[in-house]
């Protein structure tokens, strides 16, 4: 029941819907672990520094973990993950995040794991987020952020999901903060392209600060653990 939650490119919520996900399940009783498996950019905090989207992650889960486990790749440059472990001297294994998801898997009842901008945002010189999500072998949520290109970037993102091998679980529409004109058309688009509608359309100007039990994430929840 884990999934590895990816968009159709940066900035479209994947740390929103995420988040309030985690919230939905973890109120029907489940334990619900969360992992950034990488995170660029910092914020400084009494404790040291760390990544804000791993941090409302953790908040969010009922599930103990090590900082390290959430989020076993830290980068501090806030730029695409290959150039900020440049910029930090690292190279990016896959050996730490696969060791950590399965402390993850052991002590819960699914993990959600968030990655870094879209589908194929690299991380090294030849990979890319996809390899990891292949690594984790986990199904795949899409987050569709209903802009301009977005039917291109959804389509493009859910074939190369299944060229992985990986099974399309599902997606999410998000309205963002401003509506894109003729957003409910490409909703409906994307719905007769993908076969499926789909599991929750996030309202316009949504922040899951303010809305800590969202109506469309329980019905996602319900939908992804259903029978």
């Amino acid at each position: 029941m884990s999934y590895f939650i990816t968009g159709t490119d940066t900035g479209v919520g994947k740390t929103l819907v995420a988040v309030a996900l985690t919230r939905a399940l973890v109120a029907r009783g489940l334990r619900v672990a969360v992992m950034k498996p990488v995170a660029a950019g910092t914020v400084k905090t009494p404790e040291g520094e760390f990544n804000d989207d791993a941090l409302e992650l953790l908040a969010a889960s009922n599930v103990k973990a090590s900082y390290e486990d959430v989020n076993p790749w830290l980068l501090k440059t806030a730029a695409s993950p290959h150039l900020a472990a440049r910029a930090d001297g690292v190279t990016i294994r896959h050996e730490r995040i696969v060791a950590a998801y399965g402390r993850l898997a052991a002590a819960s009842d699914l993990v959600l794991a968030e990655g870094a901008g879209g589908w194929l945002a690299p991380i090294s010189a030849t990979e890319t987020m996809a390899d990891v999500a292949e690594k984790l072998a986990l199904p795949v949520l899409l987050v569709v952020g209903l802009r301009l290109g977005c039917l291109n970037h959804a389509l493009l993102t859910r074939d190369a999901v299944r060229a992985r091998g990986l099974r399309f679980a599902g997606w999410i529409a998000n309205k963002l903060q401003s509506e894109m004109p003729l957003a409910n058309a490409n909703v409906d688009t994307l719905s007769t392209r993908f076969g499926m509608a789909p599991l929750a359309v996030v309202p316009m100007g949504t922040d899951p600060r303010s809305e800590p039990n969202a109506t469309w994430a329980d019905e996602a929840g319900k939908k992804l653990v259903s029978p």
